[in-house]
């Protein structure tokens, strides 16, 4: 878990919950339930369509859309997801990109908040090739604090490799951060912290801005 997400990850399902009984707008909704299970819960959703995609074409048919979301246990009725899937097909190809679908999903954030994370991720990306790995790394995130260090089970590049795990795609684990996924893991801890003052006092004591 990253720097203070825990505390406030109950406090966003609550959050979403209450505020699924007041929206009526179907790509909301299906936001909420995902926000409902915590920051990961966008992620979740997009590992269970990554186990749908068996053509590996990074699209989805309404079928598998519609089967994405039961097995994720999404409550959802056919109108509701036609009405989704239709948003979502905007060439009406009748598929849609899930990854693109996965970043509209993504709660929206202020600008204000997009800087602070960019600011993160460059400090982290020391070479700055818009990708962070083990290797920008060394020297910026200290493993010799992390417990499975000490006790001797992981070497460093494991606790890096775990660390980038936190922010990797969950279906496409790679050891590669893009800014892509970096984004879409704080847009889940950023649906959890109400003000921009208070987002960006956390990132910056997080990455020591």
């Amino acid at each position: 878990q990253m720097p203070g997400t825990a505390r406030h990850d109950r406090e966003m399902a609550i959050q979403a919950k209450r505020n699924l009984s007041k929206t009526t707008d179907p790509v909301e909704r299906l936001r909420l339930q995902c926000l409902a299970r915590g920051s990961a819960g966008i992620k979740g959703l997009g590992r269970v369509f990554r186990i749908m995609d068996d053509d590996k074409s990074r699209t989805l048919d309404f079928k598998e859309f519609v089967k994405g979301l039961n097995d994720y246990a999404v409550m959802i009725d056919k109108e509701e997801a036609q009405a989704i899937f239709r948003i979502f097909d905007k060439d009406g190809s009748g598929t849609i990109d899930f990854d693109e679908f996965l970043i509209t999903l993504r709660p929206p954030m202020s600008n204000a908040r997009k800087e602070i994370i960019m600011q993160a991720f460059r400090k982290l990306d020391k070479t700055g090739d818009g990708v962070i790995t083990i290797e920008d790394l060394r020297g910026v995130y200290n493993a010799k604090h992390h417990p499975k260090y000490q006790n001797g089970d992981w070497t460093e590049d494991q606790v890096f490799r775990a660390f980038l795990d936190n922010f990797d795609s969950p279906y496409d684990k790679d050891g590669k951060v893009t800014t892509e996924e970096f984004m879409n893991y704080y847009a889940g801890v950023s649906a959890s912290i109400d003000t921009d003052v208070y987002f960006i006092i956390m990132m910056k004591n997080a990455w020591k801005l």
